[in-house]
């Protein structure tokens, strides 16, 4: 197995020669990347090498061990995902649920314009003022952007919280650190660079007003305990511990994305049980911002029903890149049923450019990781007995698949 891992990696890296954004981390030998960047390997030679560890893993037994189990499995499923990379580099064309299928392992469901109106409807009946939903929410978020000058204390105290949360639950190394930047010109609002050895760079994207709910957001997605403590756990106890060098890369376009992007957002609901974050933000970052802390609560409210608008990306993305509408329609769809501002829903649009049928990660994720963990007792009544779950599932190759 150990061979089959490290000629996986190195088809990774060899991949990421022919695509600049599918190589999203790695920390191995360093020699292995440097042979990669020395001769680029024809894309059609390494759909073969796929293809030749399939049927090696395939004669591989899986082992007893649940953890030998869940790796077998994991390094099927990332080959497979690596081959359909490579068949689109090609020129193959998928539909946006073929896609999804062959590079994350999981489909979204699918919803009719009636499921998003009757949300809206909820929103129209909370929000004041006249005039469109979509332009009263933006009216309501704009007495709740962070001003710049703020930020960077904002996010420190919203880091330091979420940081305190986790590791009340979870043992991390003592070297871990993370380093943040404050960016632009990005499609993405926040990004995590892990670094290796315990450490991330984490980038914040200024290029549209930043509101007070995204401090918590970012600080647990991109830091504790999202994709900073998940990429730690797994190069302490999978790569350091059980010396498995297949989690020493990290391919974007991969199942592995599905359980980073679900976990991260659902980490956000395990830092902050019931009414705790509305708290901190009141007391806390509210302050901080120069913004109303008595204002919190119904904030917190208005934002909880256009989160029900979420899997409104999905579907323009669905129709997007299964061209059966352009941009500008996409962008307008967004507007409509997502009730995003033009200037977001065009920043989306360039993400679905950049990442296709990515966007399934973060709410098909984190519906499929919440499922997962509360099946397993770690509901929000058990705290304790939910980090622990969690912990757990961060610190091991567990599919998509296998969270159902």
């Amino acid at each position: 197995m150990n061979a089959v891992a490290e000629r996986y990696v190195k088809l990774v890296l060899a991949v990421g020669q022919h695509d600049s954004g599918y190589v999203d981390a790695y920390y191995g030998p360093p020699a292995w990347k440097e042979e990669s960047e020395h001769a680029k390997t024809p894309l059609d030679e390494l759909g073969a090498t796929a293809d030749s560890l399939l049927r090696d893993l395939a004669g591989i037994p899986s082992g007893d061990e649940e953890m030998t189990t869940l790796r077998h499995e994991y390094l099927r499923r990332q080959v497979q995902a690596v081959r359909a990379r490579i068949d689109m580099l090609l020129g193959k064309t998928f539909t946006f649920d073929e896609e999804s299928q062959a590079l994350y392992d999981a489909v979204a469901p699918s919803h009719p314009e009636s499921f998003f109106e009757r949300a809206i409807a909820d929103l129209d009946k909370r929000l004041p003022g006249t005039g469109s939903v979509a332009d009263r929410l933006e009216t309501f978020r704009q007495q709740f952007v962070i001003p710049k000058d703020r930020l960077s204390n904002v996010f420190d105290r919203a880091i330091a919280e979420c940081r305190q949360r986790t590791l009340a639950h979870v043992a991390l190394p003592p070297t871990e650190s993370f380093t943040v930047e404050y960016v632009t010109n990005k499609s993405w609002s926040g990004y995590n660079w892990y670094q290796g050895q315990y450490r991330s760079l984490i980038q914040v994207n200024t290029d549209l007003p930043i509101f007070i709910d995204r401090a918590i957001d970012l600080a647990c997605h991109e830091g504790y305990p999202g994709h900073h403590a998940y990429n730690v756990l797994l190069e302490q106890h999978l790569v350091n511990e059980r010396g498995w060098v297949e989690m020493s890369v990290y391919p974007l376009f991969s199942p592995q994305s599905l359980v980073a992007e679900g976990s991260a957002n659902y980490g956000v609901d395990v830092a902050f049980p019931g009414d705790e974050r509305i708290a901190f933000e009141r007391d806390v970052l509210f302050p901080a911002a120069g913004l109303d802390g008595s204002k919190a609560a119904e904030y917190d409210a208005v934002m909880a029903l256009a989160d029900t608008l979420s899997y409104a990306g999905n579907e323009a993305a669905r129709q997007y890149l299964d061209k059966k509408i352009d941009r500008a329609a996409a962008a307008a769809w967004l507007t409509k049923f997502a009730l995003m501002a033009p200037a977001r829903a065009e920043q989306r649009t360039r993400f679905m450019d950049d990442y296709r049928s990515y966007v399934i990660n973060y709410n098909l994720g984190k519906d499929l990781v919440r499922d997962y963990v509360e099946a397993r007792s770690g509901t929000p009544a058990d705290p304790s007995r939910r980090w622990k779950v969690f912990t757990e599932l961060l610190s091991s190759p567990r599919l998509p698949s296998g969270l159902r």
